[in-house]
């Protein structure tokens, strides 16, 4: 079935129980997928044939619902994300404002979305103590200079696929993989898109302050410079060289905790 917007999680829960496998494919992807074979009709008949053939030439493979706990920590980090977006919202337009009273007002607001974001924060850091294999995660890839605990709680909610997936595969999923885009003899700039924004952004965000403090990754960063590479080419490769080795301290974690077991 395809995705829509989270409407397709209680039909996914529900054939799930019932033991029928179920993949979840990108609406996007599966329009685009019916616009090359010439549909461009969209009816409840033709989404379904053309879903079912998306399928089966990509060979999706059944996927399990999420579990309770995993639901709730992507709840409350969503949550926490949207509150610290609407903060920075808000101070950006108080810089703005020239009145008094609603001045104010304001600063109620932000007095009211500080409170409810360390509430939040609170219930996150709790919530990601309930697991064993989010603690040893959080341990582990907390090491890392840079990766703080609210970076651990967005990895956890938004990429629980770390650890699962070779090099390749993680790098393309979060959309830190450069895109080939060759014809011929030409060979056109290799650029990243796509994947899970959140966590990009976010990998891409800490980037300087990994590299200050891991040798490694300052060196890394450091030839690429030297090599004359854009500055925002050089944080995307340091972002990518981050997100592979997280996920391999994350493979090991799991493989111990299984053998443990």
């Amino acid at each position: 079935m395809e995705a829509t917007g989270g409407y397709e999680k209680q039909a996914h829960k529900g054939l799930h129980e019932a033991g029928l496998g179920v993949a979840i494919a990108n609406a996007r992807s599966v329009r685009r997928f019916a616009e090359g074979l010439g549909f461009l009709e969209k009816t409840d008949k033709i989404d379904a044939g053309i879903i079912a053939e998306y399928a089966r030439v990509k060979r999706l493979s059944p996927q399990a619902p999420a579990s309770p706990e995993q639901e709730e920590l992507t709840a409350l980090v969503t949550q926490l994300r949207q509150l610290i977006d609407a903060r920075t919202a808000l101070k950006n337009q108080m810089r703005l404002i020239e009145s008094e009273a609603v001045q104010q007002s304001q600063g109620r607001l932000l007095d009211a979305f500080n409170r409810e974001i360390k509430q939040i924060d609170v219930l996150v850091q709790a919530h990601m103590k309930q697991q064993t294999l989010w603690i040893r995660l959080v341990e582990g890839l907390g090491a890392i200079a840079g990766v703080a605990e609210r970076t651990m709680a967005y990895l956890l909610a938004y990429l629980p696929e770390l650890g699962t997936l070779n090099a390749k595969a993680i790098a393309k999923l979060v959309g830190l993989a450069p895109i080939a885009k060759d014809s011929g003899k030409s060979q056109g700039r290799r650029m990243v898109r796509g994947g899970r924004v959140q966590i990009r952004s976010i990998l891409v965000f800490i980037t300087s302050v990994v590299a200050r403090y891991e040798p490694k990754f300052r060196e890394f960063r450091q030839k690429l410079l030297d090599a004359g590479k854009p500055k925002m080419v050089v944080r995307t490769a340091v972002a990518r060289k981050l997100l592979v080795i997280m996920n391999a301290k994350a493979r090991d974690i799991i493989a111990e905790l299984n053998l443990a077991a």
